[in-house]
């Protein structure tokens, strides 16, 4: 948890009055069963009724001074919690943005949003509980003890013999706590997963007549956390019940011991009476600690999971390699990559780009057509080779600048709950002018009219058909005149002729964009500088439309599938 308290030490100060003040507030407290003792008695024997009169002041300020207290504390408490947790999720979500694909994978996103969820929510109880009953509590125990030490020893004596007992329980059951909520906290990701996955496919479920299947899944996982849930409150919950039993227990021996010492003339009948309410608080106080061990518990199998995040080591940093003497552009010198770490999903990758060329790709899906985008952008390293951007490696770039040359519209991107000119501008400087000219370009201009650019489109763009999809996304590619253009199976969901216009706008208005366009019909690319077939990792074949005509087999194939065999450079 030491890099959770990183988070509450700029509020120590603020913590440190809370504290003061509940500290107050709490012995303003247990003075009232003291001065109830006091009255019976010494006061009401001396029958005055101003005296009497004075001390009832005297127990209503203990209780309006404690009432005061506790509610500026807790208010304080509450402000520390909050803040803390505010800056923790934030900072989680900024170390998540900037967490590697691959790094982003071995967490898992349903475990990043748990953790960024439920995790700090975890953390931001125990916070607020350790200000309000991790002081109050302790206190009112040992304070409790104290006072009931100079008013009856033997007495006293009876209940600390029962610390003891609730300590050795309190240690152990806490100590099973914590991988307990962690085996909870893994139930938790796999149930959020499952619930994404539905939610987002939802329409397919339906269209499958499959709700019945995914809800039996649904069922299974989410019994898997109530019974995770359960075990792990079974445990905990034994708690409560057993330190019950132990200070009731207390409770009775003080009671039969306290009437035989009355009896006896040992003590007084006040004392017996403020004895049992100091009883009572102590009692309150030992079952607010033992809620306070299970929200810890919670809290730290949280935290912990918290700062595996925190604290994953920066990947993809910026190295050092040499330039080379180039005009090209860009330049693939013999990569190899694979994400398992075994057999290569791209392999000796070579080819060239020069400014403003235009490159085709084209493969049988799992061939890797996107692989060769995600290594140009960086969002994983090579394993051997290397990739040049104007003679420099990609790896010697810092990442904002290497990504500030793109604009990339990728297979199935992301469409936010915004303004239809927010997701074109994308929190960049572009103004609605250079939006709206984008999405002319991008052929989106007529139905973004039709809206309204400030109008407000649902998740996932929900109300916007594939093809509007496709198209604002384009628009979002093109708004930052980008050095480098992706476009990865972005037009897909568009019919052949705004597909065609689509590029040569493209190729009117960004001469000097080279555009890298990944398809999976012919059409979409056979106009381009140069095209790459790609089949199971590997190029095999690498020229214009018409050299591919001629000499690769599968191009042909592919073509024959589409176009009947007519297909040439013209459109």
């Amino acid at each position: 948890m030491s890099c959770i308290f990183r988070y509450i030490k700029p509020y120590l100060g603020r913590m440190t009055v809370g504290l003061i003040v509940k500290v107050l507030a709490t012995i303003a407290e247990l003075l009232i069963p003291w001065a109830l003792a006091y009255m019976v008695d010494d006061i009401i024997p001396m029958k005055s009724v101003k005296m009497i009169l004075l001390w009832g002041c005297v127990m209503f300020l203990f209780a309006f001074l404690a009432w005061i207290g506790n509610i500026v504390a807790n208010r304080m408490a509450s402000r520390v919690a909050r803040n803390t947790t505010e800056r923790l999720r934030l900072d989680l979500f900024t170390k998540i943005s900037y967490l590697s694909s691959r790094q982003a994978e071995g967490f898992t996103m349903p475990s990043l949003i748990s953790r960024a969820t439920t995790d700090t929510y975890n953390i931001h109880q125990m916070v607020g509980m350790m200000q309000r009953l991790g002081v109050r509590s302790p206190i009112m125990m040992l304070g409790g003890i104290g006072i009931t030490m100079t008013l009856d020893v033997p007495l006293t004596l009876i209940m600390v013999c029962m610390l003891p007992f609730m300590g050795v329980l309190v240690y152990h059951i806490s100590k099973k706590g914590i991988p307990l909520y962690t085996y909870v906290q893994e139930a938790i990701d796999r149930f959020v997963r499952q619930l994404r996955e539905d939610i987002t496919g939802v329409r397919v479920i339906k269209a499958l007549s499959k709700v019945e299947y995914e809800t039996e899944k649904f069922d299974k996982i989410n019994e898997e956390v109530v019974n995770r849930d359960r075990h792990a409150g079974m445990i905990m919950n034994v708690l409560n019940p057993v330190m019950n039993f132990l200070l009731n227990v207390g409770m009775v021996l003080v009671i039969l011991l306290g009437a035989w010492r009355v009896n006896e003339g040992l003590t007084e009948p006040g004392t017996i009476i403020a004895f049992m309410s100091y009883v009572t608080l102590i009692l309150n106080a030992m079952l607010f600690m033992s809620r306070l061990f299970v929200m810890t518990s919670k809290a730290t199998a949280s935290g912990k999971r918290i700062e595996a995040v925190l604290d994953t080591p920066a990947d993809l940093l910026v190295e050092e390699h040499d330039p080379i003497q180039t005009e090209d552009h860009i330049v693939f010198d013999h990569v190899t990559y694979s994400y398992e770490g075994s057999a290569p999903n791209v392999k000796d990758i070579c080819f060239s780009l020069k400014k403003g060329e235009t490159l085709g790709i084209i493969g049988a899906t799992g061939s890797g057509k996107t692989t060769l985008i995600n290594l140009l952008m960086r969002f994983y390293d090579v394993g051997k080779g290397a990739i040049y951007i104007n003679g420099k490696d990609v790896r010697s770039y810092d990442p904002k600048e290497l990504h500030t040359m793109f604009g990339a519209a990728f297979q199935n991107d992301v469409i936010f709950n915004d303004t239809i000119y927010e997701n074109i501008r994308f929190g960049r400087n572009i103004s609605k002018e250079e939006a709206l000219e984008a999405a002319k370009y991008a052929q989106a201009l007529e139905f973004i009219e039709e809206k309204g650019v400030d109008s407000v489109l649902a998740i996932k763009g929900a109300n916007l058909s594939g093809g509007q999809k496709q198209r604002l996304l384009i628009a979002r590619a093109l708004a930052g005149k980008p050095e480098i253009l992706i476009l990865d199976d972005s037009s897909s969901a568009l019919d052949y002729k705004t597909d065609a216009k689509l590029r040569q706008e493209i190729n009117a208005h960004f001469a000097d964009t080279t555009t890298i366009i990944i398809a999976q019909r012919i059409s979409s690319i056979m106009g381009a500088d140069k095209i790459i077939v790609m089949d199971e990792g590997e190029m095999i074949g690498y020229g214009t439309h018409e050299e591919l005509m001629k000499t690769c087999s599968i191009y042909q194939e592919i073509s024959q599938s589409q176009m009947g065999g007519e297909a040439s450079g013209e459109e």
